[in-house]
């Protein structure tokens, strides 16, 4: 995209005392925030010494929904992410460079961008998770949080508002299994969307962890639910899940 793009690395303490690898965790960010959030309003750090794993933030703009966009040519945030970020990390620290110690997960607009990359990035992702995400697009055609500007009007162009809305994509999740978990709180506005992606899990009989919890769409809620998730991930890179 021909610019500068921040991204926050935790480091966990052990880190500086050995030469050993790490799995990596990719933490995003949600609607109108950035890539410092996570740090800013959390306390997610102490998760990093807590699993001994790496942490990282990228940025996905303010509302890029994490997609290469196919109407705004300077909104490439599925290859940024997915491509660039995962390569510069596994080049400039000591991580276990497979998809297996990979894992993403993210709030809100970063809940579905982060089920959109590990459906379209097996590859890269080896587990995944959402936090209040907004999984189905198609409800808000009505030009809400920007994303007529990056897939164009739904009257226009209805086509990748279907293909890319993550209820859409998760027969992916049945071809390349992997470790999903996905969490909504009971005030939150995408609860009934995040039910509906449940269901469509399970009448696919693709194997996740989905819990409801008392909540709304705020850091309150994801202060807390990122626990779970860096729990859930720890337990998939030590190998006490079985799948």
């Amino acid at each position: 995209m021909n610019k500068d793009i921040g991204i926050t690395v935790i480091l966990p303490q052990s880190y500086m005392e050995g030469n050993r690898r790490y799995p990596t965790v990719y933490l995003l960010h949600g609607y109108d925030g950035n890539h410092a959030n996570w740090v800013d309003k959390t306390d997610v750090e102490k998760l990093a010494d807590l699993h001994d794993l790496i942490i990282v933030c990228p940025d996905g703009d303010i509302d890029s929904w994490y997609f290469d966009s196919p109407v705004d040519k300077d909104s490439r945030y599925e290859t940024h992410v997915a491509k660039e970020a995962v390569s510069a990390i596994d080049s400039l620290y000591r991580t276990l460079a497979s998809a297996e110690s990979r894992a993403i997960t993210g709030l809100s607009m970063g809940g579905h961008g982060a089920l959109f990359l590990a459906a379209r990035h097996p590859d890269v992702f080896g587990a995944a998770g959402s936090m209040s995400g907004g999984v189905n697009l198609l409800p808000y055609t009505d030009q809400k949080w920007s994303i007529d500007d990056k897939l164009g009007l739904y009257s226009e162009n209805p086509s990748p508002w279907k293909e890319w809305s993550v209820i859409n994509l998760v027969e992916e999740f049945r071809d390349y299994p992997i470790p999903l978990i996905i969490d909504c709180g009971v005030e939150d506005f995408f609860l009934e969307i995040n039910r509906q992606l449940h269901w469509r899990l399970l009448s696919l009989g693709i194997e996740h962890d989905y819990i409801e919890r008392e909540g709304k769409h705020d850091w309150d809620y994801w202060g807390n639910s990122i626990r779970y998730h860096m729990f859930f991930f720890h337990l998939h890179f030590t190998e006490k899940m079985s799948w």
